[in-house]
Parts: C-alpha cells; sequence; structure tokens
C-alpha cells in the first residue's frame, strides 16, 4: 500500500507539528480548537500517503534496488505509474477538501506545501542533506496550524516551532537513514547517513539540543506557563535516550528508535497543551 496506512509513523511524525501550532494558537487558558485538531489529522494522514505515492512513483527505478523497498508496488511491478498518478490525484482532491476548510492565508500556505511534497523524493539524487529538506516539508503544519487560527503568523514563536521541528526530523530521519546506508552506496543516492558517518550521533546531538533550545524559545515567546518546561525537559530526556542507545548498524534497533518518536511529539503537545491552559 503506497498510502502506507499500515505504518502510522509517518502521519504521526507530520500531524505532531500541526497540533503543536494548533494548540500554541489557543487563547490562554483555553483548549485548542478541536474542529481544527481534527482537520490537521486528517490532513496528514491524506498528506502523508500522497508523499509517499510521490515518493514510490519517482524512486522506483531505486527502490527495486534496495532490500526495504523493493516489494513496494510501482518498484515491484504490480502496479503501473499511470495507476498511482490517479491514486495521487484521488488523495490530494481529498486533500483540497480539508484546504477549503481555512482561511484564505492558510489556503495559499498549504498549497505552497505542495512544491516541497513533489520535489522532496528527487533530493537524495543531488545533495547528502535530503533529511533536511524533509525536515522543512514535513513541519510544515508548524506554520500552517497557527495560521488556520490567527490568519497570520507571527515569527517569534512559530520560527522557533518551525526550527526545532527540522531538527528533529534530522535526528530521527538520520537514524532511519542508516538502516539503508549499504544500499544506498550501492545505488549511488546520498543521505545524512552517510555524509555523518561515524560522526552521526555527534551531529544528532547538536541537532536534538537545537531543537530543545528551540522549542524552550518558542514556549518562551508564547508565554506557556510552567507546566510546559518539565515535559519539554522528558522530551529531551527521550531525544538524549534515542541518541546514547541506537545501535546505527542494526537496522531493527535504527527502526524502534525512529518508531519512538512519536512519543517525543506526545510529550512536547502535552507540555504545550498544560502551558497553554495554565496561562
Amino acid at each position: 500500500m503506497h498510502a502506507r496506512l499500515d505504518k502510522p509513523i509517518g502521519t504521526w511524525l507530520l500531524a505532531w507539528p500541526c497540533m503543536w501550532s494548533i494548540t500554541i494558537a489557543a487563547m490562554p487558558g483555553e483548549l485548542p480548537d478541536l474542529k481544527m485538531l481534527a482537520l490537521f489529522g486528517c490532513g496528514a494522514v491524506l498528506l502523508r500517503g500522497a508523499g509517499c505515492t510521490v515518493n514510490d512513483l519517482l524512486d522506483r527505478d531505486i527502490d527495486n534496488k534496495v532490500e526495504r523497498t523493493k516489494s513496494r508496488p510501482f518498484a515491484s511491478g504490480a502496479l503501473t505509474p499511470s495507476q498511482g498518478v490517479a491514486f495521487l490525484g484521488g488523495q490530494l482532491l481529498l486533500g483540497l477538501g480539508i484546504l477549503l476548510q481555512l482561511n484564505n492565508f492558510s489556503r495559499v500556505l498549504g498549497a505552497s506545501s505542495l512544491l516541497l511534497v513533489f520535489s522532496y523524493p528527487l533530493m537524495k539524487r543531488f545533495t547528502f542533506w535530503p533529511q533536511a529538506y524533509l525536515g522543512l516539508t514535513f513541519n510544515w503544519g508548524a506554520l500552517l496550524g497557527w495560521a488556520a487560527i490567527r490568519g497570520s503568523l507571527d515569527p517569534a514563536v512559530i520560527l522557533p516551532l518551525y526550527t526545532a521541528g527540522i531538527c528533529w526530523t534530522l535526528v530521527y530521519d538520520t537514524i532511519y537513514a542508516h538502516q539503508d546506508k549499504e544500499d544506498d552506496l550501492k545505488v549511488g543516492v546520498k543521505s545524512t547517513a552517510l555524509r555523518f558517518g561515524d560522526s552521526t550521533k555527534q551531529w544528532i546531538s547538536a541537532f536534538g539540543a537545537a531543537s530543545i533550545g528551540s522549542l524552550a524559545l518558542s514556549g518562551y515567546n508564547a508565554e506557556l506557563a510552567w507546566p510546559y518546561y518539565p515535559l519539554l525537559t522528558a522530551g529531551a530526556a527521550h531525544l538524549a535516550w534515542q541518541i546514547s542507545t541506537v545501535d546505527l548498524s542494526d537496522r531493527a534497533d535504527c527502526n524502534r528508535k525512529f518508531v519512538s518518536n512519536k512519543w517525543f511529539g506526545a510529550l512536547v503537545s502535552s507540555g504545550i497543551l498544560l502551558g497553554r491552559l495554565a496561562s
């Protein structure tokens, strides 16, 4: 299934920055807009599915040479590219239905994310930093969630939130990329796992610290109350645990640590919620 509904972790990683942003945009002492949370949750399922379809279509000549991906429908020949394009059209049409529920500013902002979604799969052919580009793409919801509630952007809150998400993506997707590093070398595609090599843990420790620092700055600028900070500290501890214990030569452990990032997103989200309710 090229929507990857059987692997919900990608949807969680796409949804959490949206949830952070919608919650931080709520008025002090109030719950976030539940309709928006539901809309963005559905949007995350659809957009992640569309991203996977684009990725599988563009990468079918690479996927059939990589052990982990050779059974994907286009790589294996189970589906034709024209069937994939038709499926993608359906996903985008449903996504448009969600986008039209938002204000005009958010519609433009949301539609502009498609440039990132469609170009991301090509990045690993040209740069050792496709994970950074994925960060720009996967955390667009940090901009869009606030815009959907407030009708504009507040750079003091949203830029650190977006930066935090990008740095977090560089942590989890570099760990993920270590699963494929031998195949990537053979096929000739690039990743931060190959760029960082034996220095990976130092690099992702720095990105993890930058993510936590940016989240702290965003929360401070948004005037979140004290409950935010203990939960952010718990999130920092979770990242530190991941980075210190991951065995980068063990595919199964890389995948376990990657999947555990849904709990980091949940800790930050809980912190923002309690910090907003208490402010």
